[in-house]
């Protein structure tokens, strides 16, 4: 299957797996901690205020391609149907925009961008 057959919210699905697996695997391998400490460690990267927040300031460095900006737009304004309590609708749809690139990265098998992406996101914590 290609990116292009799956829907904004597919990709944004797979890509949301994919990025707390990248931030699991970097806690855990540079010694963050065990248990709760690792969780509450994991919230400052995937939850949908730090990846809106990741989004919007890798935006507006041009950070993103055209073909991964085209995608955000897909996961941001495909059909959301609920928005957590936490967090507002805009704030939802612009996280779930960032995890549908994740998701069409992964399955483009580029898997060196989104480490870029994750590396970016270190260096700005």
């Amino acid at each position: 299957m290609k990116p292009q057959e799956c829907s904004g919210r597919t990709l944004a699905f797979l890509g949301d797996a994919v990025w707390s697996l990248y931030v699991r695997y970097d806690l855990i391998e540079s010694g963050q901690g065990r248990g709760t400490e690792l969780q509450k460690k994991s919230i400052s990267y995937v939850s949908a205020k730090a990846q809106a927040a990741l989004y919007d300031r890798l935006h507006e460095e041009g950070f993103f391609t055209e073909e991964e900006e085209d995608t955000y737009h897909r996961g941001r304004n495909g059909n959301a149907g609920t928005v957590p309590n936490n967090t507002d609708p805009q704030t939802y749809r612009m996280s779930t925009g960032f995890e549908a690139i994740l998701g069409m990265l992964y399955m483009e098998g580029k898997e060196d961008r989104i480490r870029e992406i994750f590396q970016k996101a270190k260096e700005m914590k």
